[in-house]
């Protein structure tokens, strides 16, 4: 009996400290400042136990999950291992909606919102390179062709990359077009 109470107390004394980690580190993220190893380390481990308590519904138990900052100051979790194609889905749908869902957690556990970018086995980043891609090859054809050239649907995050592929081209400008879901970027020549 003694020892379950003893369990039980360090277990609210555990509790009572990661609430109290939790507040400093929105304080120090609110206001602008630096976080220390072990609140970038809370905040890395918060999101990966959030992503294993997920993938463990997928009887996905044995994936690992690389961390690194992003270039923009936000958490990248890359899954890698075991079959996680179903974790993707059609145009990456599926890890949106998964990296949505582990944002939510992450921001109740810390009180706040901190970015976190959830890719699985680098989906993400050899899809970024290819809309950065596909957006000069379109601003290419636009100055060749003298015409405007409009890109397939595309969701709000790669709109806005082949928008930044192209800001510092002057020889064309972007601007997006349509209603979700089949909203797409129109690359113009400039006249």
């Amino acid at each position: 009996m003694e020892e379950e109470m003893d369990t039980e107390t360090a277990e609210a004394a555990a509790e009572d400290a990661e609430t109290d980690l939790a507040a400093t580190i929105k304080q120090k993220y609110e206001a602008g400042e630096e976080l220390n190893d072990e609140e970038l380390d809370f905040v890395a481990d918060t999101a990966i136990r959030s992503v294993r308590d997920i993938l463990s519904f997928f009887g996905e138990t044995k994936v690992s999950i690389d961390e690194y900052d992003g270039d923009e100051g936000e958490l990248i979790l890359d899954i890698n291992g075991g079959d996680l194609a179903v974790l993707i889905g059609r145009h990456g749908r599926t890890l949106d909606a998964l990296q949505m869902v582990v944002s939510s957690l992450v921001s109740s556990t810390l009180g706040f919102h901190y970015p976190v970018v959830v890719d699985i086995e680098g989906y993400k980043s050899r899809r970024k390179n290819k809309v950065q891609s596909l957006a000069r090859s379109a601003a290419a054809r636009a100055k060749k062709q003298h015409t405007a050239v409009s890109l397939p649907p595309m969701n709000a995050y790669e709109r806005r990359l082949v928008h930044l592929a192209l800001v510092d081209d002057d020889a064309v400008i972007t601007h997006s077009e349509g209603e979700e879901p089949n909203r797409h970027v129109v690359v113009t020549l400039v006249q």
